[in-house]
């Protein structure tokens, strides 16, 4: 994925369902020409994303670290 390519980053999301960092989003949101309505709301929409992104980040991290101390089960 280009990293400010909007398209690219919307058909990964589509058929991988792999979401773009927050900070690639966020300069795509930068890029974009938007009239002050609109940036006002992607703005607040980008701040529930962000929020939601990080909560997601640490619940893989805690998901992770607990796999990764356990010991694997044999096949």
């Amino acid at each position: 994925m280009e990293p400010f390519d909007v398209k690219s980053a919307l058909e990964e999301l589509r058929e991988d369902a792999l979401l773009p960092h927050p900070v690639r989003l966020r300069d795509m949101i930068l890029r974009t020409p938007l009239d002050a309505g609109e940036a006002l709301e992607l703005n607040r929409e980008f701040q529930t994303y962000l929020t939601q992104y990080g909560g997601t980040q640490k619940l893989a991290l805690e998901i992770l670290e607990r796999l990764a101390a356990s010991e694997m089960k044999k096949a």
